[in-house]
Order: C-alpha cells, then sequence, then structure tokens
C-alpha cells in the first residue's frame, strides 16, 4: 500500500515536471516581445487610426448640417420663437384682463405706498416737492444705482473711443476718428464772432438756470438730473463755440474723475447715515429744516447737487468723446 501511494506521488510529480518542460518550450517558440520602438510604432498607429475615426465622423455631421441640419436648425428656431412669444402674449393679455379697471380704488396704483408718498411725504421729508422727495428719500437708493449706470455707461464709451496721443493702441474707431481729414473739426468755424459773442451771452445763462433748477429741486418741479442736462448743454455749448483748447482750462479728464467720484461717494455715505439711523431707529442729527426754504427737506439737497454734477460731466463727456475721441 504505502509503494502504491509512493508510486502515485512520483507519478504526479513526473506530470508535473512535464507539464513545466512543455511552457517552457511553447514560450521559447513564441516570438520575442515588441520592443520600445515598436510599441510606440503602435501607439501612434492606434492614435492616427483614432483621429481618422474622429474626423470621419465630424465630416459626416458637416455633411448632415450641410444637407439638413442648417433647415432644422433653422425650423426649431424659429418655432421656439413663437412659442416663446406667443406665451408671453397670453400671459400679459391674462394679466391685462384681471387686472381692475382704471381709476378704480383697488387699483394696484392706488396702493398705500402713493398715499404714504402724497400724506406724509411733506412731513416725512421737508420736501415740498413730492416727486422729488420720493426719488431722494424713499426710492434713493434706485437713484444711486441710476447715476452709478450713468457713470459706467460713461467709462465704458470713454474706454472704447478714447484717443491716447501717446499710446498707438487705440481702437480702429479712434484712429479712425483721427485720421478723417475732413472731420466735423476741420469744418468747425474759428474764431466766429457771432457765435462766440452769442456763446458768452447765452452760456452763463444756461448754467444759472441749471443750478437754479437743481437747487430748487426739493421745492419745485426740477432736480439733480433736469438741471445736470441743462449745465451739460452749457458746457457743450461753449465747446463749441470756442473749442476744446478752451474748455480744457477748467475741466479735465482728471477733473470729470473726482468730480465725479466725490459725488457718487457724498450721495453713497449720505444715504449710508440714513439708512442706518432710519433701520435702527436713531434720530437723525440733520434737521428737515422749515418747508419751502432753500435749506430744507435734510440730505435731499445734498444728494440733488450730487445727482446734477454727476449728469452735466457725463452729459458733456458723452459729447466729447463722441465728437472728438477725448475730454
Amino acid at each position: 500500500m504505502r509503494n502504491k501511494w509512493i508510486a502515485r506521488v512520483k507519478g504526479w510529480l513526473d506530470a508535473e515536471d512535464s507539464g513545466l518542460e512543455r511552457s517552457m518550450a511553447a514560450s521559447q517558440q513564441q516570438p520575442a516581445a515588441m520592443d520600445s520602438d515598436e510599441a510606440d510604432a503602435a501607439l501612434l498607429a492606434w492614435l492616427a487610426e483614432e483621429r481618422e475615426r474622429q474626423h470621419d465622423v465630424a465630416s459626416r455631421l458637416h455633411d448632415w448640417h450641410e444637407r439638413k441640419g442648417s433647415r432644422a436648425i433653422h425650423m426649431l428656431y424659429c418655432l421656439l420663437c413663437v412659442l416663446i412669444c406667443t406665451t408671453l402674449i397670453v400671459l400679459l393679455l391674462y394679466t391685462v384682463s384681471t387686472l381692475p379697471s382704471f381709476g378704480s380704488a383697488d387699483h394696484p396704483i392706488n396702493n398705500e405706498v402713493s398715499a404714504r408718498y402724497i400724506e406724509s411725504g411733506l412731513q416725512e421729508t421737508g420736501a415740498v416737492n413730492i416727486v422729488t422727495g420720493m426719488i431722494l428719500d424713499y426710492r434713493a437708493f434706485d437713484t444711486l444705482g441710476e447715476s452709478s449706470v450713468l457713470f459706467t455707461a460713461a467709462m465704458v464709451v470713454l474706454f472704447l473711443l478714447r484717443m491716447d496721443a501717446k499710446s498707438e493702441g487705440y481702437s480702429p474707431l479712434a484712429r479712425a476718428m483721427r485720421e478723417r481729414l475732413h472731420s466735423d473739426t476741420y469744418y468747425e468755424p474759428h474764431n466766429d464772432v457771432i457765435l462766440q459773442r452769442t456763446a458768452v451771452i447765452l452760456v452763463p445763462i444756461v448754467l444759472l438756470l441749471g443750478i437754479y433748477v437743481v437747487l430748487n429741486g426739493h421745492l419745485s418741479p426740477g432736480g439733480g438730473f433736469s438741471g445736470g442736462a441743462i449745465m451739460g448743454a452749457a458746457l457743450m455749448l461753449y465747446v463749441t463755440a470756442f473749442g476744446f483748447d478752451s474748455i480744457r482750462r477748467f475741466f479735465t479728464y482728471k477733473t470729470y474723475q473726482r468730480v465725479v467720484l466725490c459725488a457718487l461717494l457724498t450721495y453713497a455715505l449720505s444715504k449710508c447715515y440714513s439708512f442706518y439711523t432710519g433701520a435702527n431707529g436713531i434720530h437723525s442729527v440733520i434737521p428737515l429744516g422749515t418747508p419751502g426754504a432753500i435749506l430744507s427737506s435734510g440730505l435731499i439737497l445734498v444728494l440733488n447737487i450730487c445727482v446734477g454734477l454727476i449728469v452735466t460731466c457725463t452729459m458733456y463727456a458723452f459729447y466729447a468723446v463722441f465728437r472728438k475721441g477725448e475730454l
């Protein structure tokens, strides 16, 4: 029995040895592994095939777009436009149909907000002009945003059209304006006696009118926006009569920057003080004054002056940049 098991183990070992020998022989008969150059060549071939496949897919998409895709996308675009416009029209018509009739007491415009403006505006703001009290007191934050939009718009236009004599990198539009021979400055009248004498008379009057409208904005129709537009028109008239070289003696690009920046900061700080005192129930040390007096309505007069300066500078900046490309 013992000899029998020994014979089986010996046979199993012999079988394992013969299997190992056969595996080694088969491995010796297989071709040698590819070296690194052959592997790189195979990788490059695979990448080329993959690139060719992607190019084929892109070509098919391009052909489809040329044959049917462009038409399908155009039809889809038109369908979406019609669907969106129709939906908006239906919603707006439905909203209008559900509104109360014009002049009715339950109309949205006849709410407690407008009643507060009319009934308590003079007492709370000190401004005789209800519109000015609403714009520069109740909705002063919104007015600050409008002034900031004006300043931002002027800066963007100045960046796009400004022509700097020290740099050759200004925009093509500015370069065309500078190199144009027959521009408006070419035909601008020089030393026109009639125009200059008229401007000498009208410019101070227009400036005084603008200052009056700004300073009396809390007492009568007017304010910073309308008064600033009037003063901006006065500057335009002056530069038309006497030229840019003359106005640069007192109004330059740095002047524009400093005036607008100071006005915006003053406006923001003034309203921050009002918001802080109002939100925390703190009594403001700035008196409202006597209604009807020039020094009244608290900070509204100061805000009107700030808005007037911003609008004046912005109006002139637009005119100067679009006409000459610089302030």
